[in-house]
């Protein structure tokens, strides 16, 4: 796939199939990433699609300080603190309790009973472990970019990493997973 950057300066052009381009080779990941933050599958699916809105409406250039994968997942970020800053007060507002919704999201992108039980031990993470260890090992970012994705430098990257990993392997252990074959 061409580089993001290209397909957004094309978009930008008045390319509306690079965008097209960009939704089918971002629009999944955004919204397992959006999962990871809101633990509700439609919400995520609406972040996503947020995230692209964002895009179209201020149409900003964008300035190669950080790859455009870590923009692009920025606002995404974003868009789910605030969505969940909404959700807090609305139910301070009426009183009511949040739940989480039991969702399988994994699907066809997570056939094995392990990984499952990976992915659902990383969501019982704290909510900086569960964003580091997603864009690490499910996106494939590089400290660099985790880095300017969460406005972090980056020894504290690889002290959450470090942390998050280790927190992950407790539980794993807990659950009888052998942390090794992970």
């Amino acid at each position: 796939m061409e580089r993001a950057t290209e397909l957004y300066d094309r978009y930008l052009r008045g390319d509306n199939g690079a965008l097209e381009q960009l939704v089918i080779g971002y629009g999944d990941s955004l919204i397992g990433y959006a999962y990871c933050f809101l633990h509700d599958f439609s919400a995520a699916e609406d972040v996503m699609e947020d995230t692209f809105a964002t895009l179209i409406v201020k149409r900003k250039r964008f300035e190669a300080r950080s790859p455009f994968e870590a923009y692009l997942f920025r606002i995404a970020r974003n868009k789910c603190l605030d969505l969940l800053r909404k959700r807090r007060r609305e139910a301070s507002l009426s009183g009511a309790r949040e739940f989480a919704a039991c969702v399988d999201v994994e699907g066809d992108a997570v056939k094995a009973v392990r990984d499952q039980k990976v992915y659902k031990a990383m969501l019982s993470l704290p909510q900086d472990y569960r964003t580091v260890l997603y864009l690490t090992y499910y996106q494939g970012f590089t400290a660099d970019e985790v880095r300017k994705s969460l406005g972090k430098n980056k020894k504290q990257i690889y002290n959450l990493t470090a942390r998050a990993k280790a927190a992950l392997k407790e539980i794993l252990i807990k659950e009888g997973i052998g942390y090794e074959d992970v």
